[in-house]
């Protein structure tokens, strides 16, 4: 859908700046964009590299054992058809190792690779499991203790304290995700009826 809208979009700017006889205001904006789309994407990609190095540092160290072991019981709590199930658990700790420090692009392999292992153990392959659906709810509401991808872009845009969002973030999501967990616990309690 998105494939039309964007180019329909950009189509009817054009006419409408030929028509309005501001053809020379629509070039700047786009040599004026093109500039800003460059520095947001080096302060990305920078930001996004320096995380994924150290998430990777994290990944081959006795640091990421430490961590799935605090997380385990939560984890067990939340996913219990996949307590039994490594290959899941472990790439749903990643997930949310990596969600919880921000690194959202890092998180999605991860995902991924939690979501097919639920699914080769969910019996009913029209439905989803319940802890595909936990999986859904807590990457949505995605719980972030370090948001490093809204710092970056603010650090992009100049922002005179880039960081200064961290603690509304913090009670956003804190409060999305619990709101996440709990209706999702109400709502498979309620189907099982």
């Amino acid at each position: 859908m998105l494939n039309y809208i964007w180019p329909l979009l950009i189509l009817c700017s054009f006419i409408y700046a030929i028509i309005s006889g501001n053809i020379e205001e629509l070039n700047n904006s786009i040599f004026e964009s093109l500039e800003e789309v460059i520095t947001l994407s080096m302060t990305m990609v920078g930001t996004m590299c320096l995380w994924c190095g150290l998430m990777e540092i994290v990944k081959n160290t006795s640091i990421m054992p430490k961590l799935k072991k605090i997380l385990r019981p939560v984890l067990v709590w939340l996913f219990p058809e996949a307590k039994n199930n490594e290959e899941a658990m472990d790439n749903i700790s990643m997930n949310t190792i990596s969600n919880i420090l921000g690194l959202g692009n890092a998180a999605t392999p991860a995902g991924i690779k939690a979501m097919e292992a639920l699914s080769e153990s969910n019996i009913d392959k029209k439905r989803l499991s319940d802890s595909m659906l936990m999986l859904i709810v807590l990457n949505t509401t995605s719980l972030e203790l370090i948001p490093t991808t809204v710092i970056a872009v603010r650090a992009s845009l100049n922002a005179n304290n880039p960081a200064s969002i961290i603690v509304p973030i913090w009670v956003s999501t804190i409060i999305g995700t619990l709101v996440g967990i709990i209706s999702t616990k109400i709502l498979i309690k309620r189907s099982k009826k």
